[in-house]
């Protein structure tokens, strides 16, 4: 499309109007037309969110306004407003937003000092929050359209006429500021897009979202449940969902072995001066849980590496011994804000998949591309595409400029040497250190944060961690941290909706279900589980007094990859008549064609 709506310089996205007031010449900047790139969407999409508070404010006079910021895939706006608002008003807002672009109002921006800023805003409260994050001597930027004008920094459209494909998608609460104490604001979220196929086809993603919410289908299949009496954020696994996540675990910790990874188990709860020495306290202590025993204060762990760093410790070391490489299903607490918990995905108790590799700085490459290496294999495995990001040293970090550079490099080199694309994430690192992130996409074409592998110089440094090395000296070995589905919960909440709950046979919670016609075929069915259970595979037998089709459909409602049928001629040929979920075909076969059947289902495990 043709419409220039921005420009971009140095990365950062400027509006036409702050492009004319710094002289700058768009002909020679990176234009942004109106279209669904990121760019022009963070640009459609923001001034999407005024576009609604206007209306809101239109509709609900008295509606002050705090923060409406752009998100992934959409925006959302926080206000206060004198009545609840409900799914039935967002259709309202909606109308007086389609109002409103027929105006066609122009966007446009002014900018006045903090004092005259806090002086136009004196009896808004909201607005005096929002300023009080604002330096004293900087300038406020203030966009209008029409009546409606607020607080931002933009950048914005030139006119509302170019906001015509809008969705508001749901009404919450939100407390001011993220913080608990607070009081609870409504936020509105809704999305925006340049044409009406790509909102079409996002909204169709949503209603398929709907029916595969991990949540929901969670409880369908008896995985997991939360219970308000043991507190928030603190999953319950059920025997179907433990039976599952110890397949995973099961799988992974011999795909582990197989690479050279020695298990290893740290404390739960390490002393506070562990956590000091760290950098734990002082950056990541908000996050952290603590307690005190005999007069001394322990910190409960939100990470593994200290316990890891401790089994290194434990022996004199040499060049020899490394690379060294320590892996631990780790139990890890994290205070997590009520607001922000989310069934599996966002969770105060969780279980990492975690590893750290000590090795010699001449070793950093060839480790990270092994892990690389793990990484695929493993996500191939689960049919999910994947894409690399590196993150870069954040505002709040320890250790030197040099040995982040070095660290950044190592990650940079080891992809660069390997043909590996890669995104940048600015300022995203882990306190101690650079990370590449692994972003999975799942049937949905949604991109989910899993996998991490960051290169740590710091916390050796700290810990004064050695070896020694050929020359019979005292070397710092570099840490890896890396974990590849990053948590099993979030991990199997990531894929439940990605598989919509027909989870791949070799971790199905329930992998055959045995259905005998009548009481005289239970004893063959017994027989069969009995030797499926040798086989390492879960079943179940299903002879309740039901007919055979309400049994059939039972287990297919709980997505049960194979069903076996059992009755007169089976017993008697010492067969089964096989009902394949996945491939939707009805075979029968001998018992050990079937066992030689399930036998190839679980080979093709490829990690």
């Amino acid at each position: 499309m043709e419409d220039i709506i921005a420009i971009k310089i140095d990365g950062n996205i400027i509006d036409l109007q702050s492009a004319k007031e710094k002289d700058i010449d768009i002909n020679n900047a990176k234009q942004i037309h109106l279209d669904n790139s990121d760019d022009a969407l963070e640009v459609l999409r923001h001034s999407c969110a005024h576009l609604m508070a206007q209306a809101i404010k239109e509709l609900h006079p008295e509606a002050k306004f705090f923060v409406g910021p752009v998100i992934e895939d959409g925006f959302y706006y926080d206000f206060r407003v004198e009545k609840s608002l409900g799914e039935a008003d967002l259709k309202l807002i909606e109308k007086k937003m389609k109002e409103l672009v027929k105006k066609r109002y122009d966007i446009t921006k002014y900018t006045i000092t903090k004092k005259e800023a806090l002086e136009k805003f004196k009896d808004d409260d909201l607005k005096l929050t929002v300023l009080q994050r604002i330096p004293e001597d900087a300038e406020v930027g203030i966009y209008k359209q029409g009546d409606f004008e607020d607080l931002c920094r933009g950048p914005h459209l030139p006119n509302t006429k170019y906001i015509k494909f809008f969705k508001l998608t749901r009404v919450a609460g939100a407390y001011l500021g993220g913080d608990e104490k607070n009081e609870m604001l409504t936020r509105v979220y809704g999305t925006a897009f340049a044409t009406k196929e790509a909102l079409k086809d996002y909204l169709t993603m949503i209603e398929e979202a709907k029916k595969r919410d991990h949540r929901k289908l969670g409880n369908e299949l008896k995985l997991f449940t939360f219970d308000e009496e043991v507190g928030g954020g603190l999953p319950i696994w059920l025997p179907n969902g433990a039976r599952l996540r110890s397949k995973l675990e099961s799988l992974l910790f011999k795909a582990h072995r197989k690479r050279g990874y020695e298990p290893v188990r740290g404390p739960e709860i390490l002393k506070s001066e562990a956590w000091k020495i760290s950098g734990h306290y002082e950056n990541y202590g908000e996050n952290m849980y603590f307690t005190e025993i005999d007069e001394v204060e322990y910190g409960i762990k939100p990470m593994n590496c200290l316990g890891h760093i401790k089994v290194y410790q434990s022996e004199l070391r040499s060049y020899r011994d490394l690379p060294l490489k320590f892996f631990e299903y780790g139990v890890v607490h994290r205070h997590e804000k009520s607001g922000v918990l989310h069934g599996l995905f966002r969770v105060r108790e969780f279980t990492q998949d975690d590893a750290h590799i000590f090795c010699t700085p001449e070793q950093i490459k060839e480790n990270v591309m092994e892990v690389l290496g793990f990484v695929d294999d493993i996500m191939k495995s689960f049919d999910f595409k994947y894409e690399m990001e590196i993150s870069t040293k954040p505002t709040k970090a320890i250790g030197s400029d040099d040995i982040w550079e070095k660290a950044t490099k190592g990650l940079m080199d080891a992809l660069d040497e390997n043909g590996i694309s890669y995104g940048i994430d600015e300022g995203g690192g882990a306190f101690y250190g650079p990370k590449i992130d692994i972003k999975i996409t799942d049937a949905l074409k949604r991109k989910w944060q899993c996998g991490t592998i960051q290169v740590d110089f710091n916390l050796p440094e700290r810990f004064e961690l050695e070896y020694t090395d050929a020359h019979n000296e005292k070397a710092r070995p570099v840490m890896l941290h890396r974990a590849i589905l990053g948590s099993f919960e979030r991990f199997i909440g990531i894929l439940t909706e990605h598989c919509a709950g027909e989870f791949p046979f070799f971790i199905a919670p329930t992998q055959v279900v045995i259905i005998p016609i009548a009481e005289s075929h239970i004893e063959y069915a017994k027989e069969l589980q009995s030797e499926l259970r040798e086989m390492d595979i879960d079943s179940e037998i299903s002879s309740k007094n039901e007919s055979l089709n309400k049994r059939v459909r039972i287990a297919e409602k709980q997505r049960v990859p194979l069903l076996v049928i059992i009755g007169d001629e089976e017993v008697g040929n010492r067969s089964v008549a096989l009902r394949d979920r996945r491939d939707r075909k009805q075979y029968n076969l001998s018992k050990e064609e079937f066992k030689k059947l399930i036998k190839e289902k679980m080979d093709g495990v490829i990690f």
